[in-house]
């Protein structure tokens, strides 16, 4: 029986960016580190994040602006495609993240996290099949607990014991 409601393969992209901020976006990186990915991506300068400095281990690109918005939009122009995963309802950088996708006409899934969002992501990768996605999402601070919860579920969507 299938871990999985479908036989759905996900191609794993080829590279994770994300803003470097706690909560989803760190996820995205940490699961592209364990995965063996390329990750990276646009960060404030300064590394700036709400717990300090995006930490070293991180291979991000420091934006020329210390602001949140541009290196939001720079991922999301420097990307296939855009995942955004959250909890209760979009607000702030993740709801800004949604409108700077659609401004730029590029792909991008909103999805709240739970069991029955795990198909629906499957699919929708397999479709887009994105070389370089963008995870994006609340920070920390915001939604205590969702950088662990997003990382167990991309850990999820990207499993395969075939590979």
């Amino acid at each position: 029986m299938s871990l999985f409601p479908s036989d759905v393969v996900v191609p794993l992209p080829r590279r994770i960016v994300s803003g470097g901020q706690t909560g989803v976006d760190r996820a995205g990186l940490d699961v592209a580190i364990d995965l063996g990915l390329e990750h990276g991506g646009w960060c404030p300068a300064g590394r700036l994040a709400e717990d300090g400095r995006v930490p070293n281990r991180y291979r991000m690109t420091e934006h020329r602006s210390p602001m949140y918005p541009p290196r939001t939009e720079q991922n999301v122009i420097d990307s296939d495609a855009t995942l955004i995963l959250y909890l209760g309802k979009l607000s702030g950088g993740t709801l800004l993240t949604k409108r700077l996708a659609d401004k730029h006409r590029k792909p991008a899934m909103t999805l709240k996290l739970n069991s029955e969002s795990m198909d629906r992501v499957r699919r929708w990768l397999a479709d887009v099949r994105p070389e370089t996605l963008n995870v994006a999402g609340p920070r920390e601070s915001s939604c205590p607990g969702i950088e662990r919860s997003a990382a167990e579920f991309l850990h999820q969507v990207f499993s395969d014991p075939n590979r």
